[in-house]
């Protein structure tokens, strides 16, 4: 995934980093100056998807999981400034994701996570064997919670603690085809199923608005990224103030509306770079697809971020070609 540099991180290529949940995309967007360097691994087999990394980066990212599967997993290590759904995250927290919809979230530079894809119905026996009178999984109260003192969060924190050490250090070693999730699964639901009120977090109604003006504002943003979009536009697609959707842009990412536009498009031309056919597309018309109408600015943005010009990452093979 790239040369690592001295502390241990790499840069990956970002197409790559996407595609590391292997049966869903992930899409990333950066928030800071910096290029990308992560530590990410996975291991797969019939049974599960583990994977687990740590990144220098803040992004806001979005993925959607395939009918059948679940996720589930662990936040070793991220900032007061991480969200999903606008609801605050902490270090010592887990997490359970069902299939349905979008899941959106930010993780700040430094964060650190493991998780788990199985399929859906592995993580419903094992409720099922642990509350054999409630047939109906209660999926908002295993959502996201933090993990306390007591015996089963314990026990939890320690068994994603040897999954992250296995995937990124020891899965050479280990055959996939040995990787059943069985255990893990049910000390993530008991866990889950102890966690006091306290222990599950909630989202204020005012991080509520921003993250819902936000969300509107990225969608508009979206839809129009081929053309000039202007703040009062993305205003009025939010529902607020040009003060409120600022406010709600740096509560929730850091950066103003118009700079996330920006590393929006900068980001999805990196990845349509990366995915093109250099015989049949440009480095300029995949430019002017993203918006980017300025090309020798387009180009020297995108060297300082991704540390390479836009015909570089063109010129290479599509990875998923190659692989």
């Amino acid at each position: 995934m790239g040369v690592e540099n001295d502390i241990g991180l790499q840069s990956p290529d970002l197409v790559m980093l996407c595609g590391i949940l292997k049966v869903c995309e992930l899409e990333l967007v950066l928030l800071g100056k910096q290029g990308p360097k992560a530590h990410v691994d996975s291991l797969a087999s019939e049974q599960a998807i583990c994977f687990s990394g740590e990144v220098n980066f803040a992004f806001r990212g979005r993925f959607a999981l395939p009918p059948g599967w679940c996720l589930f997993g662990y936040l070793h290590q991220t900032a007061q400034e991480s969200w999903c759904h606008g609801t605050g995250l902490a270090s010592g927290m887990a997490f359970t994701v069902f299939p349905e919809g979008v899941s959106e979230f930010m993780l700040s530079s430094g964060s650190r996570v493991t998780g788990v894809l199985v399929p859906q119905q592995r993580l419903v026996d094992a409720y099922l064997e642990l509350n054999p009178h409630q047939p109906d999984v209660p999926t908002r109260a295993i959502a996201l919670f933090s993990l306390s003192d007591d015996e089963r969060a314990r026990a939890l924190r320690v068994k994603f603690e040897a999954l992250r050490d296995r995937i990124l250090h020891m899965h050479r070693e280990v055959p996939a085809a040995e990787l059943d999730p069985g255990e893990l699964i049910e000390a993530h639901l008991a866990a889950a199923l102890a966690a006091r009120p306290d222990d599950r977090p909630a989202c204020s109604r005012g991080r509520r608005t921003h993250y819902l003006a936000v969300q509107r504002a990225e969608e508009f943003m979206r839809r129009n990224l081929r053309r000039d979009i202007y703040l009062t536009e993305l205003c009025n697609a939010a529902g607020v103030s040009e003060r409120a959707l600022r406010y709600a842009f740096d509560d929730l990412m850091g950066v103003s509306p118009n700079r996330y536009l920006s590393m929006l498009r900068l980001c999805t031309a990196c990845k349509n770079l990366t995915l093109s056919d250099a015989s049949r597309r440009s480095v300029k018309s995949v430019a002017l697809s993203c918006g980017l109408w300025d090309l020798s600015r387009f180009a020297d943005h995108y060297r300082r971020v991704f540390g390479e010009r836009p015909r570089d990452t063109l010129m290479r093979s599509p990875p998923f070609e190659a692989a």
